[in-house]
């Protein structure tokens, strides 16, 4: 898939924002923790995604009702659906100069609908390249590879799914306002977006008649790269889910 970055300018891709914090102490630790055990800017990145592949749980795989959305939450507190650990992972590639962007697929539900995925694209040898850290469990083996993509969930056409081609500086709006608006898991859930399109989201999941789902070196790094996640019940499982504590909204 052609790739579109929303802005030319890379520097809009290493940015630290309220939401990619990579500038926060919780971050940076965990950046020059693994820094110091990479030998280049490949490395890090490998290590990078694998820690908030493995490392940082899947709110739904673990039944965490907590939503999070700052990568510093979600790396400090060691959860987040697909969209914040997409965070998490920008946050970290960013904080050793390597252009990392937000990207999104549409994806199947188990009702008959659809929701948004979210993940990320990072720049090497002057190309984009997707990886998925959402998080492996049966059925779902994501890695990290510049050499083809290594998704959590390929798309399939004849089921409505797709991948959009925008490579995003910043979350998309309407996925941060879920993010955002939501008390627990169980909320995010009803509010997550079922489509994007004209950058706009389309009506939530659930308006829609279906179920949200969980929907190199610092030496050389900068010269070697050119440049909470919703998984889809079909991957999930069932969103069947009553309304718990007050989740971890910043």
């Amino acid at each position: 898939m052609e790739t579109i970055q929303q802005t030319p300018d890379l520097s809009a891709y290493l940015a630290a924002s309220d939401v990619i914090d990579h500038e926060h102490p919780q971050v940076r630790q965990v950046a020059a923790r693994l820094a110091s055990a990479a030998d280049d800017s490949y490395d890090y990145a490998r290590a990078a995604f694998e820690f908030v592949r493995d490392a940082i749980p899947h709110s739904h795989d673990a039944d965490d009702r907590r939503v999070t959305w700052r990568a510093s939450d979600v790396i400090g507190l060691r959860t987040g659906i697909c969209y914040a650990k997409s965070h998490a992972l920008a946050a970290l590639l960013r904080a050793e100069d390597i252009p990392t962007a937000l990207c999104y697929q549409r994806l199947r539900d188990d009702r008959g609908g659809h929701v948004v995925h979210g993940l990320v694209a990072v720049r090497f040898d002057g190309a984009w390249h997707r990886q998925d850290p959402r998080g492996n469990r049966p059925g779902v083996d994501a890695r990290f590879s510049l050499t083809g993509e290594r998704l959590a969930f390929p798309v399939d056409a004849s089921l409505g799914e797709r991948d959009y081609p925008e490579l995003h500086a910043g979350p998309h709006p309407a996925v941060l306002a879920a993010l955002r608006g939501a008390r627990d898991r169980a909320e995010l859930w009803r509010a997550l977006p079922a489509e994007l399109r004209d950058g706009r989201a389309a009506e939530p999941a659930e308006r829609r008649g279906g179920a949200a789902g969980d929907a190199g070196q610092r030496r050389s790094r900068r010269a070697t790269s050119s440049g909470v996640g919703a998984v889809p019940p079909r991957c999930a499982g069932s969103h069947q889910e009553s309304s718990g504590p007050e989740g971890v909204s910043g």
